[in-house]
């Protein structure tokens, strides 16, 4: 039964071309020189773009790498009369797929003025998290997401059905169960060649949708690392000829949505008594709910609208609630957390498909600082 539903499940072309020739060519020596690509987020704020340049030796650091520039009247940034762009080093990475010396470098994106690209969204969040630094804010994200073919059809579901209810696939082992293992093991090794912190991985409850756990870390830090792992997936799927989709409700009905959990914590709510500073935080974050929603995916909200229904673990978008160990609250507090005192609070909101920039700064913005109204440094930020 398995091989059939894998028969039905479309697959790229290029999937299917020779890939131990490809593999003769990518063993070839290169000499001293390294082959760096350069990955950033075009306009659509949730798509990446990458393109490759030849360097003359190894780069050991980011003031190794050179500026570099594309063509944004192609990727949704800028018109065709001025349409180049400065992809500018922020983060490098260990390249998986050529390996070393070879790079993969995160970068992000001006304009012909050198402001910030309109999704360049690292820019704010970087002097949110400078001004947090002696807080400690430490982030964890988990990225959902679902394997689809090339057809949009859910990875190795039947063709012109649906497989069994959802109950038995969340952390499943069988072939009737975890579809697409092979291709979760891949990204998770290539998150660790490449640096990325990558917690852990699991299959989620609905069949054909998987989750991999970055962090913990400061925001910006992670954020960089959840995009360069998104990149990977992408990449890693790929060469296995399907598709990762973000997509927060892919699929109608009475089937999970995906989205992207994000723990919190600062020094003060990891240590004896820090319960209370998160119950702190979780009040702000309710009297902030709608200016969360709005920013917790790329449209608005209106991705969010068709997963936060109430219903599949999930709270309703127009109301916030929280609760400890309730996966159907806006946030979670873990029951371990609530039984010793400390530790962090987890937003269920955003959705698979968000931003980590903005999510993470919209967080300290809304719930870290203390006093917020009182600061005319932030007022009127959202």
């Amino acid at each position: 039964m398995s091989l059939c539903r894998a028969a039905m499940s479309p697959v790229s072309a290029s999937s299917r071309l020779n890939k131990n020739l490809h593999q003769h060519y990518r063993s070839l020596p290169q000499g001293d020189v390294a082959q760096v690509t350069y990955v950033w987020i075009d306009g659509s704020g949730e798509t990446l773009r990458c393109k490759t340049r030849t360097l003359e030796c190894e780069p050991q650091g980011i003031e190794d790498l050179p500026e570099w520039n594309f063509d944004g009247s192609s990727t949704y940034q800028a018109d065709t009369s001025n349409s180049d762009m400065h992809l500018v080093p922020v983060r490098m990475f260990r390249d998986p797929f050529a390996l070393d010396p070879n790079k993969l470098v995160l970068c992000e994106v001006l304009k012909f003025n050198r402001q910030p690209a309109e999704t360049n969204l690292r820019v704010r969040c970087r002097k949110v998290m400078e001004d947090v630094q002696d807080l400690k804010v430490w982030f964890g994200m988990e990225q959902e997401y679902t394997l689809l073919g090339v057809d949009g059809h859910p990875f190795d579901w039947p063709q012109n059905g649906f497989p069994g209810r959802q109950g038995p696939y969340y952390c499943g082992v069988g072939a009737d169960r975890a579809y697409g293992r092979d291709i979760v093991e891949c990204h998770y090794k290539a998150c660790l060649y490449a640096g990325i912190k990558v917690v852990g991985t699991n299959a989620e409850v609905m069949p054909s949708q998987w989750e991999f756990q970055v962090g913990p870390g400061e925001g910006l830090d992670v954020a960089d690392q959840l995009w360069m792992a998104r990149f990977l997936l992408h990449r890693v799927c790929e060469d296995f000829g399907v598709v990762a989709s973000l997509d927060p409700k892919p699929i109608t009905g009475d089937w999970n949505g995906a989205g992207c959990h994000t723990n919190v914590s600062t020094e003060a709510s990891r240590a004896e008594g820090g319960l209370q500073y998160m119950e702190e935080a979780i009040e702000k974050l309710k009297e902030r709910h709608a200016q969360h929603i709005r920013v917790y995916d790329p449209r608005g909200g209106q991705d969010n609208l068709r997963r936060l229904t109430g219903l599949q673990e999930t709270s309703s978008i127009h109301s916030f609630t929280a609760g400890v160990a309730d996966r159907g609250a806006s946030v979670r507090i873990p029951r371990q957390v609530g039984l010793q005192g400390w530790g962090y609070f987890e937003d269920r909101r955003p959705a698979a498909n968000c931003d980590p920039y903005a999510v993470t700064e919209v967080i300290v913005y809304c719930s870290i600082f203390k006093c917020y109204d009182n600061d005319k440094r932030y007022r009127g930020f959202l």
